[in-house]
């Protein structure tokens, strides 16, 4: 998964079992980053993580 700024640069994410977007590196920052919208990396799907989470 990977999220995208203002600028449509892109981070790589894991987006966590309670629905919360985390970056893949722990050493980068989400700071500017929407976090409101994930996009997968290998198919056409975008949308909420809230989306991904089972409850």
């Amino acid at each position: 998964m990977y999220v995208k700024n203002a600028l449509g640069e892109r981070r790589l994410v894991y987006v966590t079992d309670q629905g919360e977007v985390v970056p893949k590196n722990r050493d980068e920052s989400l700071d500017g980053f929407d976090l409101s919208e994930v996009f997968c990396l290998g198919c056409s799907w975008h949308g909420s993580p809230k989306k991904l989470v089972r409850f």
